[in-house]
């Protein structure tokens, strides 16, 4: 462990000699009266100036009679030990005391990490925490291990709390944060540039610094020496999210920036170096946050090599053909992902060879380095379209000594331009990604362009980074579910005129953090992605503050005489649980409709007994009672003793809501009848080439009502699907049960579910893209270059957000989903979508753990909904774009129990029907956000969310008054029409032109001043 604080010169001299004082005054900070008080008591328990082991232990078993401090005295020795010598003088002493006690906290922080380092490599692992936790144990004497406190879930824990990075472990970085050094090494040397993208880090880092640091970053930033680019709250997947929480988490970046540093600092350049694939509808995304280009690392093998021989790893993008030139985007693949080219790594954390530059040592390396970076920059030109290149000098945990870096690369850029003088062509220097861009911009190249997207990814032969499509599935649906909470807040903070935007915080943060490439694609450890759901719940916590105080206004009546009873969500309800109403005599079911459309749903709630429901005008509600099936009363940890439920058609007004009044009754009745009828986290690679099925033997029981037609199908004791037919609905619903998955033989598994139809698709089956745009797949195919299929099932596996398709002239199936999962059309005529995946091995691929979830020491299931609709192709958009849209928007629930024994005395009190809306608004328009900023103040985005030529009707441009719209909230006196993150007048948005093969250009002119060479 030595020599990780020692500060120079350690004395065995016992005596405190001027000299020696003097050295301990600049060592540990202490006065000189500190530390003679200090040398006094260490004298008396160690008279001869130095504390071995024995004697270190000794003093600690005074401490704690009661524990056993052995093993966690082992582990504080060696970080006392600074200098490896096997003792403790009094100056090791003093920093140990200086460092844990009386330090700041980076002293503090910075002793900690290096007595839990055990392995000193810069990092702490849960394997680390958990040995140190156990030691802690055993000096304090603690016996009760369990549950809590159980060592192992402590150290992951803690880990998940501060793990930034998603990584399973915590760096040193973490601790003293990069951004110190950074920040430093550019004060230093007004040549350096630096970037930086993930807000949820950099305002946790901001938030701690002095107003002299402050000051410090905002002169960076104005100067353009520290960029922010993409600029969200994380760097986000591509594959598994919604544009409208890619939106939000983009515009609560922006935001933070804007009020932060102002218009300097508004990224105009977005930067996906990480995720596993890159999406068409995030280009086009960002072509409307006013971004000039778009850079990301990974792309298809096949791809690469192919645009690598043909120089077209750089292009435009024209990534949406409803907007057109709106929403062109220059895009580039980097050379080497985000690393530094092969040996050019000068961080601390890698061992190339520094830039040795003194002739008088034998170590003098200089044109050797000089040489070989100059080859490295000639070998990446070969691929490229112009004289300039970017290189990427940065990596995972890079610049925890910036100073270091910097160095290095100042030497190296000084040697290299030094050639020139013997006829090198080549130029170095400090650079951005936005000034790249600029430079490629005035090279007045005429680019090559995309229209698909870049999905699947396979990184090597038969690699395909498919599995994480459906990775995780519950938190894929807990992520949904969060975000239908936040727009249902914001809009009833917003309608009310609540004004507590700042308690919506926490769940907007949480939800920018789920968007992350390793969170909502399921690509963490098993902790990581336990803190990002707990994450999630706490703002939802938070988010029902705002949602009591908003109902408390729109419910209450003028002659209400009693208070306001709370409102609460039913988590459970997907598994037919609500534990606070199982003993009610009476309750209410309060239903907000998030659109701008009225909509009826059958709503189904658990009960214990049996009710009279009342409509929000009085009517008793027609309302089946039915039994709620096994398989979902056995699911592990439903704690509910409700065996019925209600089902029940619920009508809600426009963006508003209707109340429903439960009262016991004293009789009861039913009205149904029955009639007779290696994978891992990223990777998806099926051992056999052909789906087993789950069962050969099935168990169906049909139900039939007034209200709905259901065949429940049980497969086997961990898998169940049911399907219903409502009245009057011409969709039919799909809710799947699955696992716990048995993996007893020792075999991970991928559950799908294959729909199987005589459509005569001809390979062809479409997808949509993140929630909006739809795009064509055809089986063993790729737009872009020659395909040879080497993987017939993952190569053809593709994201769903929101839908699934397969056609043919006169007939359609089109398939919703709740939550994002991968699938894909392996046959003509079929679809198959994969639901569950439970793998036993990690796939190499940078989680270093297997898929294997559980809950309740099995096997975690998960239920979801799939809805089936069958249309003519000319007919199908009007059903699955408004369908698909009430499924992620969906009403939100919310119950309460009021002290009021009739529904009489209830709606004489409480309004139990209201609409923001005076007028129906057209079916094409969709109410995206709505925010309230300040008082009187409203962030709103309002889109035609029907693309071109997919319907007759309602693919056409359409006008809306947005006072008719708006009308409860008050009279619109101004209106600014922003870019989409909402950071800057669209008026004065001027993006970069480009020029593309076939001689077009982007139209949108560039005026803007850049910091750039």
């Amino acid at each position: 462990m030595g020599n990780k604080h020692g500060g120079g010169k350690s004395f065995s001299s016992t005596e405190l000699t001027p000299a020696y004082i003097a050295i301990l005054k600049g060592n540990t900070k202490f006065s000189e009266s500190e530390i003679r008080q200090w040398y006094v008591r260490f004298r008396h328990d160690c008279p001869t100036g130095k504390l071995n082991r024995k004697k270190f232990v000794a003093l600690y078993k005074q401490l704690y009679p009661h524990g056993k401090p052995d093993n966690f005295c082992k582990y504080a020795f060696d970080t006392f030990d600074t200098n490896g010598d096997g003792f403790i003088d009094f100056q090791e002493f003093l920093i140990a005391i200086r460092s844990t006690n009386q330090g700041n906290l980076d002293d503090h922080l910075a002793f900690f990490f290096d007595m839990y380092d055990t392995s000193g490599d810069g990092q702490i692992d849960e394997k680390e925490l958990t040995k140190l936790i156990t030691a802690m144990y055993d000096l304090l004497g603690e016996v009760d291990r369990d549950y809590d406190k159980d060592p192992r879930k402590r150290a992951a824990d803690i880990i998940a709390k501060f793990d930034a990075d998603a990584r399973g472990e915590i760096t040193r970085k973490g601790v003293q944060y990069i951004l110190d050094s950074v920040v430093q090494a550019l004060v230093d040397n007004s040549d350096r540039r630096f970037i930086y993208v993930e807000m949820a880090f950099f305002r946790r880092w901001w938030n701690q610094q002095s107003d002299d640091m402050h000051e410090k970053v905002k002169r960076l930033v104005n100067e353009g020496r520290l960029e922010f680019i993409s600029g969200g709250w994380s760097m986000i997947d591509e594959a598994t999210t919604h544009y409208n929480s890619i939106i939000d988490q983009h515009s609560l970046g922006a935001e933070f920036l804007h009020d932060t540093f102002g218009e300097c600092a508004r990224p105009k350049i977005g930067w996906q170096i990480d995720p596993f694939g890159h999406s068409r509808e995030v280009a086009s995304l960002f072509a409307q946050m006013g971004f000039d280009g778009y850079f990301f690392g990974r792309a298809d093998y096949h791809d690469l090599i192919d645009r690598s021989v043909k120089r077209t790893r750089e292009m435009v993008w024209q990534a949406n053909p409803n907007l057109d030139r709106q929403s062109w985007l220059f895009t580039g693949i980097l050379p080497l992902y985000y690393l530094s080219p092969p040996s050019f790594c000068f961080d601390i954390t890698c061992s190339d060879q520094p830039i040795m530059d003194d002739k008088n040592l034998h170590d003098y390396n200089v044109p050797e380095r000089v040489e070989t970076f100059i080859g490295a920059a000639l070998a990446q030109a070969k691929v490229y379209a112009t004289n300039h290149i970017i290189m990427t000098m940065g990596g995972d945990f890079f610049d925890q000594n910036a100073h270091e870096d910097f160095k290095n690369l100042d030497k190296l850029i000084h040697y290299v331009n030094l050639q020139q003088e013997n006829g090198s062509d080549i130029n170095v220097f400090y650079s951005t990604p936005s000034c790249y861009l600029y430079a490629l911009n005035k090279a007045e190249k005429k680019w090559s362009t995309k229209t698909d997207d870049f999905f699947p990814y396979a990184s090597t032969p038969s690699v395909y980074w498919t599995g994480y499509y459906t990775s995780r599935p519950a938190l894929k649906r807990y992520e949904r579910y969060a975000n239908n909470i936040l727009q249902v807040t914001r809009q009833l903070n917003g309608f009310s005129q609540s004004n507590l935007r700042n308690l919506i915080f926490d769940l907007s943060e949480a939800m920018g953090l789920a968007q992350h490439h390793d969170a909502v694609s399921g690509t963490s450890k098993q902790h990581v992605a336990n803190d990002y759901a707990q994450r999630l719940s706490d703002g939802i916590d938070r988010a029902i503050e705002v949602i009591n105080d908003a109902y408390g206004k729109l419910l209450s009546k003028e002659n209400r005489t009693i208070p306001i009873p709370n409102q609460f969500l039913c988590h459970y309800s997907n598994i037919s649980a609500c534990l606070p109403i199982e003993e009610q005599k009476q309750f209410t079911l309060t239903l907000w409709n998030p659109t701008i459309h009225p909509v009826t749903i059958y709503y189904r709630v658990p009960v214990t007994r049996q009710y009279l429901i009342y409509d929000p005008i009085g009517n008793l509600v027609s309302a089946e009672y039915l039994i709620i099936p096994n398989t979902t009363k056995n699911i592990p940890g439903r704690m509910s003793s409700a065996q019925n439920q209600y089902l029940f058609l619920a009508s809600l007004p426009a963006l508003g809501y209707s109340t429903y009044y439960f009262e016991e009754k004293s009789y009861s009745h039913a009205n149904s009848t029955p009639f007779s009828p290696a994978s891992g986290a990223y990777i998806f690679r099926p051992l056999f080439p052909e789906a087993l099925p789950v069962s050969v033997t099935r168990h169906i029981n049909c139900t039939k009502t007034d209200t709905v037609q259901s065949a429940l199908i049980i497969f086997n004791e961990w898998t169940s699907q049911e399907f219903n037919l409502y009245r009057n609905t011409s969709a039919i619903e799909i809710e799947w049960i699955v696992g716990p998955i048995p993996i007893d033989d020792n075999i991970g598994k991928e559950i799908i579910i294959r729909y199987n139809t005589d459509i005569n698709s001809e390979k062809k089956y479409y997808t949509d893209g993140n929630g909006r745009q739809v795009l064509e797949r055809i089986r063993d195919y790729r737009p872009t270059w020659h395909y040879i299929p080497d993987d017939p099932i993952s190569s053809n596996y593709y994201p769903i957000n929101s839908r699934i398709w397969i056609r043919d002239q006169d007939r359609q199936l089109t398939i919703l989903t709740d939550r994002s999962q991968g699938g894909g059309s392996i046959y003509d005529g079929s679809i198959e979508i994969m639901v569950h995946r439970r793998i036993l091995h990690d796939d190499s691929m940078g989680v270093n753990e297997a898929l294997n979830e559980t809950a309740y020491d099995k096997g975690l299931v998960v239920s979801g909904k799939h809805i089936l609709l069958f249309d003519r192709p000319s007919d199908s958009a009007r059903l699955h774009r408004p369908c698909a849209q009430q499924l992620f928007m969906h009403p939100l629930a919310t119950y309460s129990l009021p002290n009021i024994s009739s529904y009489t005395n209830y709606s004489a009190m409480f309004r139990q029907s209201w609409s923001a809306l005076s007028d129906a608004m057209p079916l094409n328009v969709h109410l995206l956000t709505f925010d309230q900023l300040a008082p009187k103040q409203y962030l709103v985005r309002v889109e035609h969310y029907f693309e071109l030529n997919e319907d007759e009707l309602y693919s056409k441009p359409v006008t809306i008054d947005l006072q008719i719209l708006f009308k409860s909230i008050g009279r619109i006196n101004e209106m600014t029409e922003l870019i989409l993150t909402a950071n800057l007048p669209l008026s004065e948005l001027h993006r970069l032109v480009w020029m593309t093969k076939d001689k077009k250009s982007s139209h949108i002119d560039m005026l803007r001043k850049l910091h750039c060479h």
